[in-house]
């Protein structure tokens, strides 16, 4: 058996790991929070939003921060790009399937689980095809009852994930849970690679493909820019409480102007209309 090193930079990984897994968190849920005020065009683009965040960088860019940091005493590991990238859609596309589930088809708790099984589903399957993006000239084996238990950590943290998205309200409490997703989701990784046994092989030939080092620039630049690019459009929109303010004004001013076509007296509105978030997303 080969010897394994998960923490080969010491703190460095597993913290940044971490923390790309609050910070896609936080985005993803203030993400959330919008689209439960929000409806149909807006509703959709809120939720694909809070999916690239939640999914891209507050899992799969974790996974791989962490991954850095893993190692095999004098084996070479090489990662298969195409797969490597596979791994990322597959985030953050069922990531946005288990959102759209919760966002369009109420908030019950059959909803939540449902949800919750798809996402922890697509988190597991995002986990162990990274997993075998890897090429080392050895063999790759699992235990079975760590994989078991990484899954239902995935499970579990996807639903309530789920739960988070529906009920935190204020910077305060959605720091406070994405804090705990940032712990179930590096939790799940690195129980899943626990589960890992390599078995050196001397007669396999040289691995082909990337080094991690390889993904590093573009993997910097593609946070700062998702990130960055998130924060300017959580910025420029309007809160939850504003999108559910606008809506209550237009609805009363479509009960004036109903009232005033039927011949009673219309009162003015009480301020001037503001844009809603769908509008902001359409560019009108």
């Amino acid at each position: 058996m080969a010897h394994v090193h998960h923490f080969s930079y010491g703190p460095l990984t597993p913290v940044s790991a971490y923390l790309m897994s609050f910070v896609g968190s936080f985005l993803g849920l203030l993400c959330m929070s919008r689209a439960r005020a929000s409806t149909g065009r807006s509703r959709a683009s809120w939720l694909s939003l809070a999916a690239l965040a939640i999914g891209g960088t507050g899992i799969w860019v974790m996974h791989f921060i962490a991954m850095l940091g893993f190692s095999v005493s004098g084996m070479p590991i090489r990662y298969d790009v195409p797969v490597t990238l596979l791994s990322c859609l597959t985030a953050v596309a069922v990531v946005a399937v288990g959102l759209f589930i919760l966002g369009f088809g109420g908030s019950g708790p059959g909803v939540i689980v449902t949800g919750g099984a798809v996402m922890g589903i697509g988190v597991v399957s995002m986990h162990y095809s990274g997993m075998a993006a890897m090429n080392m000239p050895g063999d790759i084996g699992y235990r079975p009852g760590l994989v078991v238990l990484s899954i239902v950590i995935a499970l579990v943290a996807a639903t309530a994930a789920l739960w988070f998205c529906l009920r935190v309200r204020g910077l305060p409490a959605t720091a406070g849970a994405a804090l705990i997703m940032g712990v179930a989701v590096t939790g799940m990784h690195y129980t899943g690679m626990a589960a890992m046994r390599i078995t050196m092989d001397p007669a396999m030939p040289a691995p082909h493909g990337a080094t991690a080092s390889d993904f590093l620039i573009p993997l910097i630049g593609g946070i700062a820019a998702v990130s960055i690019t998130l924060l300017i459009i959580i910025a420029m929109a309007p809160s939850e409480d504003e999108i559910r303010a606008d809506a209550e004004f237009q609805e009363r001013i479509a009960a004036r102007r109903a009232v005033a076509e039927e011949g009673g007296p219309a009162a003015a509105p009480d301020a001037p209309r503001a844009r809603t978030a769908g509008e902001r997303f359409d560019g009108r």
